[in-house]
Parts: C-alpha cells; structure tokens; sequence
C-alpha cells in the first residue's frame, strides 16, 4: 500500500507570506530563528509597511530607507502601503560612512 505524502500546510488565503530584511544595527529587532538578517513573515491582509514597523517596534529614528521589492518608499507612503504575497520588505538605518 502506497501512502500519499502528506500536503505542505497552507496559510489562509486571506493572508500574505513576505520577507522582512532588517539591515545593519536593525538586525537585533529581528526574532529567532532568523536567517542572517531576514525572517518569513506570515501578515493579515490590508497590513501596511507602517503595521510591519510598529509591530517590530523599530525606532523611527532609524527607519532610514525602506525598500519594496527593491522599490523605494517615501515616508509618507508607508502607512497606505499594503504588502501583497511574495513580497521583500527591506528596511536600513541611517548610515555613516568616512
């Protein structure tokens, strides 16, 4: 008798999966495990850039540059934003360099 694999557990379709990229000094904010610098993160739909944020409890000082799939997002975007399945939210602190 062959048995059938089980299937891979499905998230709600109402939910999004994405990637949370905190870089540099952001990197402790992050929850284990993590790989490196970045989480999967489950999110309820009509969740914003700005929910992410606050959710994380991020320092508005040092939410610098917040990226979208590699898009850039003005500051005053971040609370209309919502995040769509499969998406990259990068986010860097201030930097400084010599």
């Amino acid at each position: 008798m062959n048995a059938a694999a089980a299937p891979a557990p499905e998230r709600p379709q109402s939910g999004a999966r994405i990637t949370l990229k905190l870089m540099a000094t952001l990197t402790d904010y992050l929850p284990q495990p993590r790989q490196g610098h970045q989480i999967t993160l489950d999110i309820a739909p009509g969740t914003t850039v700005q929910d992410v944020i606050e959710r994380f409890r991020l320092p508005w000082k040092q939410v610098h540059l917040v990226l979208v799939d590699g898009v850039y997002l003005y500051p005053d975007q971040r609370d209309t934003r919502e995040l769509r399945d499969g998406e990259t939210l990068a986010i860097w602190p201030p930097v400084a360099g010599g």
